[in-house]
């Protein structure tokens, strides 16, 4: 549904509802598009433009805050049927739209075949012509809204996040962490940092969730899941969940069962903290819903002690 400032969440359908979300932004007949879901999640794009009265050559701009699959997959698809828009991806992702053989074997290693297919198959590269490179402090025109790209490492080093200049509100990717809305009650939202593989970086991480807070935003879209207010305190809660899974992680390293330490070690920390928060039966809903980003975060830590333990040996 539109809000009054003419942006539109766009549930993707990836793997569940309410996981994946992509943002529509419409100003003065044109319309940009913020992030975008896998390959596979295309057709449902271009039917919510199509609810939204968006015509497909209306579309000006997709701006991919980073390239992961489940942000970026539907890329090559999409600009193939939207034959006004040019690509928005960091600089240090333009090459894997251009060309996205690396990421595509990549995503088949991780997750397996028969889930690439599933989940992924379909990606398609982008034509060179059609890309712009979001440098930090780049701005896009969308039809007199400035659309503003700040460099947001630490989940990713091709992260970018969109500071909306209109209603001062941030689209931010994997950036400002998960947020599901199955946690929302009283007490407000319930957030955890997102360090899937491999670029996850600590330090960087809370700087850019620093940055993001220093704007005092009115709210902030995440991809996973949806827009979320009350910044400064959610800010607050990703900066002290980050030092303490970085606790957990170091804790966790030098055994045999590394993995099974970090999964069961992460879970009874985000169960601690949704209890904290007031949420119903956390025992059982927070691996519930975690579950799967319980075990990609544990991976990305991982990758992060082992890339440390290379950088400290020389």
């Amino acid at each position: 549904m539109a809000t009054n400032d003419g942006i539109t969440l766009i549930d993707t359908g990836y793997i569940r509802p309410g996981l994946c979300a992509a943002y529509l932004l419409v100003e003065n007949g044109r319309a940009a598009l913020v992030d975008c879901g896998t390959a596979t999640c295309a057709d449902r794009v271009l039917a919510a433009l199509d609810d939204a009265g968006v015509a497909r050559d209306a579309v000006d701009w997709l701006m991919v805050t980073h390239v992961h699959l489940d942000h970026a997959g539907a890329a090559g698809p999409l600009m193939r049927a939207l034959p006004n828009a040019r690509l928005v991806v960091h600089p240090r992702g333009a090459q894997h739209m251009i060309d996205p053989t690396k990421l595509i074997a990549g995503a088949r290693v991780v997750y397996g075949d028969a889930m690439f297919e599933r989940d992924h198959a379909g990606m398609l590269p982008v034509d060179e012509t059609r890309v712009v490179i979001a440098d930090d402090g780049h701005v896009v025109d969308l039809a007199g809204r400035e659309l503003l790209c700040i460099d947001t490492p630490g989940h990713a080093r091709h992260h970018y996040s969109v500071w909306d200049v209109r209603t001062r509100s941030w689209f931010a990717g994997d950036a400002f962490g998960l947020s599901y809305r199955e946690f929302d009650n009283g007490n407000g939202a319930f957030i955890v940092p997102t360090t899937s593989p491999v670029q996850f970086d600590p330090d960087e991480m809370k700087d850019s969730i620093r940055k993001l807070a220093a704007r005092g935003p009115a709210a902030i879209h995440v991809a996973h899941y949806g827009v979320v207010t009350e910044c400064a305190r959610l800010a607050d809660d990703l900066l002290a969940l980050v030092d303490a899974m970085v606790e957990v992680a170091h804790a966790a390293d030098g055994h045999a069962d590394r993995h099974a330490r970090l999964v069961d070690a992460l879970t009874r920390l985000y169960v601690a903290r949704a209890e904290a928060h007031g949420v119903a039966d956390a025992t059982q809903r927070v691996p519930e819903v975690l579950g799967n980003d319980i075990e990609i975060n544990a991976q990305g830590l991982e990758v992060w002690l082992d890339r440390l333990a290379k950088t400290r040996a020389g």
